[in-house]
């Protein structure tokens, strides 16, 4: 069975910190969206999704996560991912999802780049 999903944000000035927790499927899209539509998220320059270190990605959920980018161009809002395992910083790599959104080894490596 799937881990439900959990988005908690954090803002910090203008970098929106999403931190994610759970499976992300295709049934996360509502909690994306949601999210995104928060009043910390909605309009700011800079968002950093946070994944769970032992979160897991499946095809539904790369295709909800490249709506998300895809909404984030068109709002010319900057994003950062963090918290992937290698496996999936291949995938993302391999699926052009770096083309949207810079992936960074570590939370520290992200915030100094992004704050």
């Amino acid at each position: 069975m799937a881990d439900q999903n959990q988005i908690s944000i954090e803002n910090r000035g203008g970098l929106s910190i999403l931190d994610i927790t759970g499976d992300v499927t295709s049934g996360s899209e509502p909690f994306f969206a949601q999210a995104y539509k928060h009043p910390d998220v909605d309009g700011v320059g800079k968002i950093l999704l946070k994944f769970d270190e032992n979160a897991y990605i499946n095809s539904g959920g790369i295709a909800v996560l490249i709506q998300l980018l895809a909404e984030t161009k068109r709002n010319a809002q900057k994003v950062g991912i963090t918290g992937l395992s290698d496996h999936f910083k291949k995938i993302f790599h391999m699926v052009g999802i770096t083309r949207f959104a810079d992936i960074y080894a570590s939370m520290d490596e992200a915030l100094k780049a992004m704050e």
